[in-house]
């Protein structure tokens, strides 16, 4: 039964999937919130621009799964909550799962599930919160056939990079992907490596587990898709970014420009002309 929504987060021809992450409003974050202070009209524009899925929380699912018609993108949901991307680490650290996360997903008609596998300097406690949710949720993934995206992440020190920014490390990465696959993700949302000409140790250690790269921090137009360019071809099966997206002057052409590039290997100048014409 997986394969069947699995079937709706990837493009038939190309195998590969463009999940847009705007989730963001879930961590209670100050600064998170730019380019997505109104959901309905975000959502609006990111389903018009046609991304494979959209990534979003139990609340603003709605935005979304009341569009009619049958080609607006696929529901992928967020199903934990953290308090661990502030500057400081708080004292009390936590991250929590939904309550009847399957059941929830089913009914609002989700392609696939997202939780998190953190690894934080200074928080194992957090590390050991989020295997424990996934544990719990892979059975229940099983049962009713709804695909678990792991999305393991290896944070810098938050006192250093004020939370939530990628180590960048190869080695790091790749061993906390692997205990993602050890724990039985069926797609691994992954950090970006510093050196992207290794990203291709990241796919062999997910073993044919589809990995999607998350975009990280924001930078430039050319930058972002270059980047992409270059993890295409380290195979990766796709992406998940947020704030390059959400946060871009022209969401609609920077959608389009990535679908174009994951789709229809489109080059990054040609991706660029798509976005300076949106």
């Amino acid at each position: 039964m997986k394969t069947y929504r699995l079937n709706r987060l990837f493009n038939a021809a190309s195998g590969r999937c463009f999940d847009v992450a705007v989730d963001h409003g879930f961590f209670n974050q100050p600064g998170f919130l730019k380019g997505i202070e109104s959901m309905p009209e975000v959502i609006r524009i990111l389903a018009e621009a046609g991304p494979d899925a959209i990534q979003l929380t139990v609340g603003q699912a709605r935005h979304l799964q009341s569009i009619p018609g049958k080609q607006k993108p696929a529901l992928v949901l967020r199903t934990d909550v953290a308090n661990i991307y502030g500057k400081e680490l708080p004292e009390a650290r936590f991250s929590r799962m939904i309550e009847e996360t399957m059941l929830q997903a089913v009914r609002l008609d989700a392609a696939c599930v997202c939780v998190n596998l953190f690894q934080i300097p200074g928080a194992p406690d957090v590390h050991d919160q989020c295997v424990e949710n996934i544990l719990r949720l892979k059975p229940e993934s099983d049962y009713y056939g709804m695909p678990m995206m792991v999305e393991p992440l290896v944070f810098q020190p938050n006192s250093e990079a004020g939370g939530y920014m990628v180590d960048g490390d190869e080695v790091k990465i790749t061993h906390l992907v692997r205990q993602a696959v050890e724990l039985g993700a069926d797609i691994i949302k992954a950090d970006p490596t510093e050196d992207v000409s290794l990203y291709h140790k990241v796919v062999e250690t997910a073993g044919g587990i589809p990995v999607l790269v998350r975009g990280g921090g924001k930078v430039s137009d050319r930058v972002i898709l270059e980047r992409t360019a270059a993890l295409l071809e380290q195979g990766v099966h796709g992406i998940v970014y947020g704030r390059n997206v959400i946060q871009h002057d022209k969401p609609a052409g920077i959608t389009r420009a990535l679908m174009a590039m994951l789709h229809e290997n489109a080059s990054v100048d040609e991706a660029l002309a798509l976005v300076e014409g949106a």
